[in-house]
């Protein structure tokens, strides 16, 4: 079996230096996997789900805000606030083609630390903005810190967890949209009810800023940077067997040199545009939730303090909606179904809104049951990362992609919100009717993507046929108990992964629906 000689005291700079290494198979069984799996989600996961859900309190407690005199107190006039809340998308898509640089050049327990106190303090400094122009520099800010969230987060749990663990693994921070739906709407409610000179949206920004500060030296603390380096294993032996629990994912573990014949191939490869085009169109709903959720069910003539409650049962479904979707997705295997079945939700949410908000026949019902069925376009985002990551080889490649995924997040989340016009409220049926439209769309492009993938694992199976290899091989990450895989089997596929290739590079990699 092939590992690099360094990996038991420190990170490999570039995993081609050390290749020829040889040593012998590390032993693991499944008591050995649960045991360090377990180990990671205490150490790894439980950070990751704490940093998540303080960047979408911070970004969803603007909803609320506006439900209690953000937009009147700051003299917010036609689409002030739809581009105030767009200010982040466009700070993202700004940010990109930084991101992917320095999400493979810095350690990553350096670059959370700095982005989570950064944003922490431009969300706390937003509670004393004045007017629209200082509301747009302090949104432009917080979204330039939390931009590489996502891309930063998805390569760390593709470093850490197996390809079958994944999806549950990105559930787990990904459902903190729910959480901080509910959090945020029950704080603002008890904040609505204060009656003093500092404002309830004030104090929404405040205590949010201030306690994501808190958190920067948590992370400094906890954090490790790699799997070669964490310092939670007891022992060498418990490190060479976590690291042999992640060969058979075949994409390495990582490498510090940034190569730019990665980034062409990214940008040649079909499947990393369909990619983008699946993350884009759900995040243009759920951003519509995010900004506009609580300002929709008012305009179906609730009051702010029943709208704001009314938001909670949203909240909760985002959570069916991500657990559901993502423990289908790890139990059956096939994700591309879970995709659809997510977005046929969303399409019936968004026929509902539309129908139940007619201008003549107001049906309140019916309305509001479509607004909770958005909810569902939630579910689709963690499914469609945790599937992308699953099917890229290659450092500089990985962190490209999730880059370019982001820069698709961002114009979904930038394009909900323009979608919905003042002059059109309070029931906004042209941006109803666009939601509809989105969902169908994404139907389409997972049709699209499952196509580009069977056509990739044809001419996958026919390069093996002709150097003499097995045409089809069994994909061990994919197992939902670990079994570990004979040497002579193993060792090519996680040589090649170890020399950083792409996926295109490998003939023993293996694409998943």
């Amino acid at each position: 079996m092939l590992v690099e000689e360094k990996a038991h005291t420190a990170h490999v700079e570039d995993p081609e230096d050390v290749k020829g290494d040889v040593v012998e198979q590390v032993t693991l069984t499944e008591e050995d996997n649960v045991r360090i799996r377990r180990k990671t989600d205490k150490y790894i996961l439980t950070l990751l789900v704490w940093v998540y859900f303080l960047q979408i309190y911070d970004k969803t407690v603007f909803g609320y805000g506006n439900t209690f005199g953000l937009s009147t107190d700051l003299g917010l006039v036609k689409q002030d606030y739809s581009l105030a809340s767009s200010m982040t998308s466009i700070a993202t898509l700004c940010w990109q083609p930084f991101s992917a640089f320095i999400i493979v050049r810095f350690p990553p327990r350096y670059l959370m630390t700095i982005f989570v106190f950064c944003w922490g303090t431009s969300a706390a400094c937003m509670s004393a903005v004045t007017n629209s122009g200082g509301l747009f520099a302090t949104r432009f800010l917080l979204g330039l810190f939390e931009a590489a969230n996502i891309p930063l987060f998805s390569m760390l749990t593709a470093t850490w967890y197996r390809r079958n663990e994944q999806p549950l693994r990105v559930c787990a921070w990904f459902i903190t949209n729910s959480a901080a739906t509910i959090v945020a709407a029950l704080v603002s409610y008890g904040l609505g009810h204060t009656n003093s000179s500092f404002r309830p949206w004030q104090g929404l920004y405040l205590s949010a800023g201030l306690i994501t500060v808190l958190t920067a030296p948590i992370v400094w603390y906890r954090l490790d940077n790699d799997v070669y380096s964490a310092r939670f294993w007891k022992d060498d032996y418990e490190r060479d067997q976590a690291i042999e629990r992640l060969r058979a994912n075949q994409t390495g573990q990582g490498s510090r040199i940034f190569k730019w014949a990665q980034v062409r191939e990214m940008f040649l490869d079909p499947k990393s545009w369909l990619f983008a085009s699946l993350i884009c169109i759900p995040n243009i709903s759920a951003h519509v939730a995010n900004t506009y959720g609580p300002t929709l069910i008012k305009g179906m003539g609730y009051d702010s303090f029943n709208a704001t409650l009314l938001n909670i049962p949203f909240g909760c479904l985002q959570a069916v909606a991500i657990l559901l979707g993502c423990y289908a997705a790890a139990r059956f295997k096939i994700k591309s179904a879970m995709v659809v079945t997510l977005a046929l939700l969303g399409l019936a949410g968004g026929l509902m809104l539309y129908f139940g908000n007619l201008p003549d026949e107001l049906n309140r019902p019916l309305a509001l049951t479509g607004y909770y069925f958005l909810a569902f376009s939630f579910g689709s985002s963690p499914i469609i990362y945790s599937w992308a990551i699953a099917n890229v080889g290659g450092q500089t490649k990985k962190s490209t992609l999730l880059s370019f995924m982001n820069c698709a997040t961002a114009t979904g989340q930038l394009t909900g919100p323009l979608l919905l016009d003042a002059r059109d409220a309070p029931r906004y049926l042209p941006g109803a009717r666009s939601l509809m439209i989105s969902q169908a769309v994404l139907l389409a492009a997972v049709i699209a993507q499952v196509f580009c993938l069977y056509t990739f694992n044809k001419k996958k199976e026919a390069q093996r046929a002709a150097l003499g290899k097995p045409r089809k091989i069994h994909d061990t990450s994919m197992d939902r108990k670990y079994t570990q895989a004979e040497p002579s089997t193993l060792s090519e596929a996680d040589a090649k992964a170890q020399e950083d290739r792409t996926d295109f590079n490998n003939e023993m990699f293996v694409y998943v629906y």
